[in-house]
């Protein structure tokens, strides 16, 4: 999956954004099973995907190099690659490359990162509408069906 990393990211399925952060949000609240029935009926290789695409839509803008205030500095560049580090161990790290793993490192990132208040499940929701959003744009004949 090295091209989510250098590459702009094509939209996700509208289903495929609802599968995947169902699953986030089962994780988040610790519903072990309904967690499971979501992972049996994506597939263990489909949710991954769509979980590290999630990740990718997630941590890649924030961490990205940022030249909007002048000159970026020897910290942004290692932002950025601490980003795209964190990525490519979601995608084939041991313990992390799994749809829990992957799942939790969302969960975490969002509460250490991009919370001030602790409202994790709150960030997601924001998270989930904006994907939704771009899925819809890019797929609109889903919107009858989504």
């Amino acid at each position: 999956m090295p091209e989510t990393i250098t590459m702009p990211l094509a939209p996700m399925e509208p289903n495929d954004v609802a599968d995947a952060f169902a699953y986030i949000r089962a994780r988040l609240v610790g519903d072990i099973d309904a967690a499971g029935a979501i992972a049996d009926d994506t597939g263990p290789e489909q949710l991954h995907r769509l979980l590290v695409d999630v990740a990718a839509r997630v941590f890649i803008p924030v961490t990205a190099a940022d030249d909007h205030d002048g000159e970026p500095c020897a910290h942004s560049f290692l932002a950025a690659a601490l980003g795209r580090l964190l990525l490519e161990l979601l995608c084939h790290g041991v313990c992390l490359a799994n749809a829990p793993g992957v799942a939790r490192t969302i969960i975490l990132f969002t509460d250490n990162i991009l919370t001030e208040d602790g409202d994790v499940a709150g960030v997601l929701r924001q998270l989930e509408a904006a994907g939704m959003r771009q899925a819809m744009e890019a797929h609109p004949a889903h919107r009858t069906t989504a």
